[in-house]
């Protein structure tokens, strides 16, 4: 062919490591977004309501719907006899959550029927008719209560032991002791839950849905509608915002549309509005913390034991593994020689808690924040002082291995520390500020530098495996689709920059196409900080393949050997006879009958988990961070200011660094409001009164750090084989936010001279603040 046909370039625009946009950035801030509640209305849809119970723990004795069937623009009413299949929606196998509650109701807000109408105002209206009799049972909203009740477990509880933690206790030179409260989470997502089924022919049913895990709702409603998956297609192209809260909550939306279009042969939506969405769906659940630990003179720690309760809900859904997690994560970044550590994951008589970003680990690392922070002050030293002297050793000493027997082998944590420190100037700062707290009356300042070492990888080992198909067509344009799922983090957008990549093509060559598993099969969900890691290799495999093929093509072609065939910018060099436009080399390989598709699988190697024996590798390798915070609070008010954050954060090899600081920032934020602003409260009948903006508070931008200074630690590379030599970056820095509480805390401790240990419980809300003032004034 004439070279001069094209232009060559020596660079594509948007291959992996490179700064590049959301790729639905500007739909975002334009509004030009689809969402389900935006696609298209199809015709004669029908929309749904739920029916809540208004009891936290009762006998059903009567349900009379009668007003309800008769109400203006239903259709019908739905109750548990309705379900075709088996009346349940649990994620654990447990049998343990129906969809629609039949003989008992187990938290204030459970779904007792649905009302489907011709609108959705008819719908809701309809649903607040229903007349229903109760017998009350005994109900307990919290831990203590459960505790007091002797409630039981949810799951299995579990228990990590190394070394001889009762022993050293007693042997250890000191020893202290206590409590910690750690509340829960709404997700707030900007999109509610949203569920639409279209019917079709026999048993087949078409669902988009607001999901994190289109598989899990493909099982549900095959399970709801006693049909099999091959009949079932979940579609879900973004969500707006899921945060670990769209991970099984979504189920019972998806279910009771399914079942409702099936039965009326009709398409169905289910939208709940903001107070339902909070009040029927599931939140971070919040940790009583019993902990003991025995330490030295010098600081380092001897042994812990500590208990994390948990208030799970009424039923299972992933509080087994978000218990375990918190465990996992009980160590924090630091060695405990000896070690014993239990989980209590209890039943309440509330909404049963699900998966929120960090998924147990920010309340375990928390914890063990709060024993760094207990030696500190018992020894009057710096809590940095005490947390250098306690971190993990460096691959190749005697403090490498965690209460789970796994070997860390990748620690950074030191030199993470080591350089924010001197960029955020912490010493100099630090000194200033209990300069200033020495002379200020009403105004008192803190600091806190607070580490992050975060385990990756689904802790059920089978879920550490993903798919994608890729098509080439002969335009030379590329089709993209895997099994993760795209809620604002940018994972499209990463896995898209891998396909431009490995192609040698610029990204706008690459289509992305809305999750579906019509088209990749038993996905796992989009969590566990995992998305990138397995879509982004299995995509990878599957360009793998066809480029093989090609280069099998071109070298029989051009009679040159496979090693001598290069992917350039946008065109392949051909030996040294020619280089070949890459449209022009895939149209000639579709002409002799070359394969231009490939379905890529990726799992995760060198993981294992026992959980009966708390010992194995759960997980791959381990993210890193620091976060260095200045606030300022009022003693006569307990309102405080974030003054200035400094992040150090660890991403490996960065994919795209606009993207990942986009998700530090954003974790961090979301990490403060856990534990400064948001607090879920249930009054003495069991209802949640946080359930809407008016009630519930997430930060506002005025309450983002003044100054915040994030960077990515440059020089990080993932020892593992991971895509391109990255980390993960979702979870991970949530858990910066725990110095802003750590900074909180010196600041409430400088009223009492810091002599004795604030013990502030989260989330740290300026009330909470202001009686802890008032204690440190009693020391």
């Amino acid at each position: 062919m004439d070279k001069r046909t094209f232009e060559p370039k020596n660079s594509i625009n948007g291959p992996m490591h490179q700064v590049l946009k959301h790729d639905s950035a500007h739909k975002h801030v334009s509004g030009t977004a689809d969402y389900i509640d935006d696609m298209p209305e199809p015709a004669n849809l029908l929309h749904g309501a739920l029916g809540l119970s208004t009891r936290p723990h009762a006998k059903i004795l009567s349900m009379d719907l009668s007003e309800v069937e008769a109400s203006p623009g239903v259709v019908c009413v739905l109750t548990g006899k309705d379900v075709p299949g088996v009346n349940d929606v649990s994620s654990a196998g447990l049998h343990d959550e129906p969809l629609l509650a039949e003989t008992e109701v187990q938290f204030h807000g459970q779904p007792i029927f649905a009302v489907i109408g011709e609108t959705r105002e008819a719908a809701r209206r309809a649903a607040t008719k229903a007349k229903i009799e109760y017998e009350d049972l005994p109900f307990w909203t919290d831990i203590d209560g459960a505790l007091a009740n002797k409630a039981p477990t949810v799951v299995t509880p579990m228990t990590l032991k190394r070394g001889e933690a009762e022993a050293e206790m007693k042997n250890a030179p000191r020893r202290l002791s206590g409590t910690m409260r750690i509340g829960g989470q709404e997700h707030f997502y900007l999109e509610s839950h949203i569920s639409m089924a279209i019917p079709g022919e026999d048993d087949e049913v078409t669902i988009w849905a607001s999901t994190q895990h289109p598989s899990e709702i493909q099982h549900i409603v095959g399970h709801v509608l006693n049909i099999p998956s091959n009949a079932i297609t979940v579609n879900t192209r973004r969500m707006g915002g899921g945060f670990g809260g769209k991970e099984t909550q979504g189920n019972q939306f998806a279910a009771l549309a399914a079942i409702a279009a099936k039965k009326l042969k009709r398409a169905v939506k289910f939208r709940p509005d903001r107070d339902e969405d909070m009040t029927a769906t599931g939140k971070r659940h919040d940790f009583r913390v019993d902990y003991e630990v025995g330490f030295d003179d010098d600081g380092a720690i001897h042994a812990v034991k500590a208990n994390y309760a948990a208030r799970c809900g009424y039923s299972a859904d992933l509080s087994g593994p978000v218990t375990d997690r918190a465990l996992f994560h009980a160590d924090s970044s630091y060695f405990y020689p000896h070690v014993l550590l239990k989980s209590q994951p209890l039943k309440t008589h509330t909404v049963s808690n699900t998966a929120y970003r960090g998924f147990g680990g920010p309340q375990g690392m928390v914890g063990g924040e709060r024993i760094i922070e207990e030696i500190a002050y018992a020894l009057g030293k710096d809590p940095l002082e005490i947390r250098r002297k306690n971190f993990y050793g460096e691959k190749g000493s005697d403090r490498v291995l965690t209460p789970y027997h796994q070997t860390v082998e990748d620690n950074i944590i030191g030199r993470i520390v080591d350089e924010l420190e001197a960029s955020s100037d912490y010493q100099a700062r630090r000194q200033a500020i209990i300069e200033f707290n020495r002379t200020s009356r009403v105004i008192r300042k803190g600091i806190a530098l607070t580490p992050v070492k975060f385990g990756i990888s689904f802790t059920m080992t089978a879920f550490n495996q993903a798919g994608a198909l890729v098509h080439v067509y002969q335009d030379g344009s590329i089709h993209l689709n895997h099994g993760g799922t795209e809620m604002g983090q940018g994972l499209y957008t990463k896995v898209a920059q891998v396909l431009a990549d490995a192609f040698q093509v610029d990204i706008d060559k690459v289509k992305i196409t809305a999750t579906t598993t019509g088209k990749v099969p038993n996905t796992s969900a989009t969590a566990a900080s995992s998305g990138t890691d397995l879509n982004g290799m299995a995509a990878l495999d599957a360009a793998n393949q066809i480029k093989d093929r090609l280069v099998r093509f071109a070298a029989k072609k051009w009679k040159v050997k496979m090693a001598d065939i290069t992917f350039l910018p946008n065109r392949v060099q051909i030996g040294d006879k020619e280089e070949v436009p890459f449209p022009d080399l895939v149209r000639q390989a579709y002409f002799e009958r070359v394969q231009l598709s490939a379905a890529g699988f990726y799992k995760t190697p060198n993981i294992h988990w026992d959980r009966a024996s708390g010992k194995g590798q759960p997980f791959y390798y381990f993210a890193y961070g620091a976060a260095c915070s200045e606030v300022s609070i009022d003693t006569l008010t307990g309102e405080y200011m974030i003054e200035r954050t400094d992040i150090l954060h660890d991403v490996g090899k960065s994919l795209n660094p606009a993207i990942d600081i986009g998700q530090v920032e954003g974790a961090f934020v979301q990490g403060m409001g856990w534990l400064t602003t948001e607090e879920l409260w249930w009054d003495g009948k069991g209802r949640l009164r946080t359930h809407a903006p008016s009630t519930y508070k997430i930060p506002l931008a005025s309450d983002r750090p003044k100054i915040f200074n994030v960077q990515l630690a440059e020089w990080s590379e993932n020892a593992e084989p991971t895509i391109g030599r990255s980390k993960a970056v979702g979870e991970p820095p949530f858990m910066l936010a725990i110095s802003v509480l750590e900074a909180l805390s010196m600041a409430v401790a400088s009223v009492g001279d810091y002599r004795v240990c604030p013990k502030l419980d989260a989330p740290a809300t300026p009330e909470r603040i202001l009686m802890a003032v008032e204690r440190m004034k009693t020391v």
